[in-house]
């Protein structure tokens, strides 16, 4: 298949995220011309174009957005570079995927997505989970019935990736003010739960929320030794969905258990179903299924056609998921597909996440949508 009838990607960001499953992910879609890679450390991107077979490299993406052969741009950065990288994308008329926070607060957000859709291009948000196998077949149930009306759908995000208070803190600034509680798992992991339990049951009407410091002194990143740092470890919330469904999501970094550590369980009137998508034993996820007429759980085994073509629930999460997530961005693109996960989505997810963050500090259940946009 040649170049010219495949979709031509520029990757901005050479960071390890992008060589575990950005990269790989492109490079296994047959659809897909690598057509350019861009880092502010040359080497960096030089290394990356080298194993992935890259054809050009850059150190301003500016010079990537206007190399002819970039038809879609993704962007692996960190997180305060996500919005402007990506408005400068649609500016200039390129499809554009960006990693999760596209903005740490829901109204630049949502006007990324009006400007993306006045501009006529496609964008996608990173939310991973979505692209799980286990997690679109819960969907389906949903969506043809055979779980019946949805009662409750909880979502956890829980891993002990930080538990350790000298395992240096990467999701909080140095300069952040200490004088109360710092929001920080709740907007990098559950950013994810609210995205994957909004796809599943619907709008959010009402959430409360209570969140906590449960680690008071750990190392964070950039600076020297341990910190009293009031960071915010876990929080815990309810959800009166619009549509009549009830909710509970946890997110945590603290919580004994593997990485990801994402469970969602979802129970109706004629069934249920438990997704986990925790990496534990060499397997990436498995899924769980009862029926009102037989309620024990019993496994659920997904067959190659729900897989990424050359994945297996053995290949690494980061990869199959993103495999699936490239995948539907680059068909939807090149097929005219409607789009899924989008960064009108992404809004949504941080409004809900500015909402709880707000239920807790407000001691009150707080109403979606929010009524500042």
């Amino acid at each position: 298949m040649s170049a010219a009838t495949r979709l031509g990607v520029g990757v901005i960001g050479a960071h390890d995220w992008a060589e575990k499953a950005h990269l790989p992910a492109y490079a296994a879609h047959e659809r897909v011309h690598l057509a350019a890679i861009c880092d502010v450390v040359p080497e960096r991107a030089a290394a990356m174009a080298a194993r992935f077979n890259i054809a050009r490299v850059y150190t301003d993406h500016h010079a990537l957005l206007a190399d002819p052969a970039v038809q879609a741009v993704d962007v692996c950065t960190p997180t305060h570079t996500h919005l402007p990288l990506s408005l400068d994308a649609i500016a200039a008329g390129r499809h554009v995927l960006s990693e999760k926070p596209l903005a740490t607060s829901a109204g630049p957000a949502f006007e990324a997505a009006a400007a993306a859709a006045a501009r006529g291009v496609r964008t996608k948000l990173g939310f991973t989970f979505r692209y799980s196998p286990a997690i679109r077949q819960i969907k389906r149930w949903i969506d043809d019935g055979t779980l019946g009306t949805i009662f409750h759908i909880h979502g956890f995000e829980q891993n002990s990736q930080f538990l350790d208070p000298d395992y240096p803190l990467r999701q909080v600034s140095p300069d952040a003010p200490r004088d109360r509680l710092i929001p920080s798992s709740i907007v990098g992991y559950g950013s994810h739960l609210v995205d994957l339990m909004r796809w599943l049951g619907g709008e959010f009407g009402s959430v409360a929320a209570s969140m906590r410091n449960f680690v008071p002194e750990r190392l964070v990143r950039g600076m020297v030794g341990r910190q009293a740092i009031p960071v915010e470890d876990g929080t815990v919330a309810l959800v009166e969905y619009a549509n009549g469904t009830q909710g509970m999501l946890q997110s945590s970094y603290i919580a004994v258990g593997n990485y990801p550590g994402v469970e969602i369980r979802v129970y109706g009137s004629k069934g249920a179903a438990v997704a986990r998508l925790i990496s534990e034993f060499g397997i990436a996820e498995t899924l769980h299924a009862a029926t009102a007429d037989e309620v024990e759980f019993k496994p659920v085994v997904l067959g190659p056609e729900h897989l990424p073509p050359g994945a297996d629930l053995h290949t690494p999460w980061p990869e199959l998921y993103y495999r699936n997530l490239i995948r539907h961005f680059v068909d939807e693109i090149l097929d005219d597909r409607p789009e899924e996960c989008t960064f009108f989505d992404g809004a949504k997810s941080q409004e809900i996440v500015d909402a709880v963050v707000q239920a807790h500090f407000e001691r009150r259940w707080v109403d979606l949508p929010a009524t500042s946009r």
